[in-house]
């Protein structure tokens, strides 16, 4: 038997999941929940309500008034079985007691009693909304409704009872609609007169609506199981959907990858081939040859190379830096960044600002071991941009979801286990 605590417990975990499915998971947990039938009685306010409860009932367990009595949700429990009076029909949507009317119905109810004056003759839009859901969730989850037409007594005889009916069946041919009066009810239970008892259609009712709890059990497996598999279906899909998700964007994380580190090898590879041969075409290394101090202000052998070889440097950057750029690489992280903001550059980090000698551009650009640090310290970098960061995280997020999909799947069958 699985408590209370983990049903809650497993009905949290899907609603995480699937927060769009709260109303099914709270009548689900309810239901496993297990408890006593529940009959709910709903309708617009002094239309009767809380009237026919007591008089189902045999006692004055619910306040009578002709001002709005009933803007909580009042009810007894009475030989196994719990009575709800819902607030009235007429509640403010998103008021108080509107959510009180929404739990009392279609949360807490196992039984429904949908109530309209007769003296009203016609049913208002919201009652024929209200009517037309009622109908369509009595098919789909087994749960019965009972239409009652409260108040007959205030009518002036049968034949305008009838017009009514016509009137009601007009709008809903589906409905039949029993006819009551808790004023003559009572009024026979206080005379003893069993015939006004009878003429009051509460006995009728009475006895169809304990024939219905009867079919409670059945009812509520039912509906458990429909409910159950609309949210395993739902579950199942969110799962396919976010598995499909991370697939995509592991191959397009992949593929960026692959993409990356091709194109950065093709063009450190062209600038080592540019900078070789025209290395190869110097002739005497004047770059080694250190100015004296006479030298300072002249132009020198050594200077017009060195300020060659930076050159041919600057180019190599230029064409690296234009292929990071296009991959988002442009800044240091953030926490490698100094005070000096023009030196927050990839570049600068791993190939620093100016090279003087040719023994330096060979290494870096003409022999294996340099290409291929430049190649490892440049990804390690592309991996830390915004851009890759975000889309591990993104990958990272989905993955958790689809673990929390499963674990809401487990969970499932935890607070469907003693249903």
């Amino acid at each position: 038997m699985v408590s209370s605590d983990l049903r809650g417990q497993a009905a949290r975990e899907i609603h995480a999941v699937l927060p769009d499915r709260a109303d099914d998971l709270a009548r689900l947990q309810l239901i496993a929940d297990g408890g006593v039938p529940v009959v709910t009685v709903v309708g617009k306010y002094n239309h009767g309500k809380s009237s026919l409860l007591n008089e189902l009932l045999g006692q004055q367990a619910f306040a009578v008034s002709d001002k709005r009595e009933t803007v909580v949700l009042a009810h007894s429990v009475q030989q196994g079985v719990r009575w709800l009076d819902a607030p009235g029909l007429d509640a403010d949507v998103g008021s108080e007691d509107d959510r009180h009317a929404f739990e009392a119905v279609w949360l807490h109810a196992d039984i429904r009693l949908f109530v309209h004056a007769a003296k009203e003759g016609e049913l208002d839009a919201r009652e024929r909304a209200l009517l037309a859901d009622l109908l369509d969730d009595d098919e789909r989850s087994a749960r019965q409704t009972f239409f009652v037409l409260t108040q007959a007594d205030q009518l002036a005889d049968d034949e305008e009872l009838d017009w009514v009916h016509a009137a009601l069946a007009a709008q809903c041919k589906e409905v039949v609609w029993r006819a009551v009066s808790s004023t003559r009810h009572r009024k026979g239970q206080e005379g003893g007169k069993s015939l006004l008892v009878e003429r009051s259609g509460i006995p009728a009712l009475l006895a169809s609506v304990r024939n219905a709890l009867d079919r409670v059990p059945q009812a509520r497996a039912h509906e458990a199981a429909r409910l159950s598999d609309g949210i395993r279906a739902a579950l199942s899909e969110h799962r396919a959907a976010q598995a499909a998700l991370l697939d995509t964007l592991r191959a397009s994380q992949q593929r960026q990858r692959a993409d990356f580190d091709r194109g950065l090898k093709v063009v450190i590879g062209k600038a080592g081939v540019d900078i070789e041969a025209m290395l190869n075409a110097l002739g005497t290394d004047h770059a080694i040859v250190p100015d004296s101090a006479k030298d300072r202000y002249a132009s020198t052998a050594g200077k017009r190379e060195r300020a060659h070889l930076q050159i041919a440097y600057s180019r190599a950057c230029i064409a690296i830096d234009g292929f990071l750029a296009g991959h988002g690489i442009i800044e240091l992280p953030s926490e490698q960044r100094t005070a000096a903001s023009s030196i927050n550059s990839v570049m600068i980090a791993v190939l620093g600002i100016s090279v003087k000698f040719r023994k330096d551009l060979r290494r870096m650009f003409c022999e294996a071991p340099g290409r291929e640090r430049m190649q490892r310290d440049f990804t390690h970098y592309y991996e830390l941009s915004v851009g890759r960061k975000a889309l591990s995280q993104r990958i990272i997020d989905v993955d958790a979801a689809l673990s929390a999909a499963d674990s809401a799947l487990d969970a499932l069958n935890t607070l469907i286990a003693s249903t």
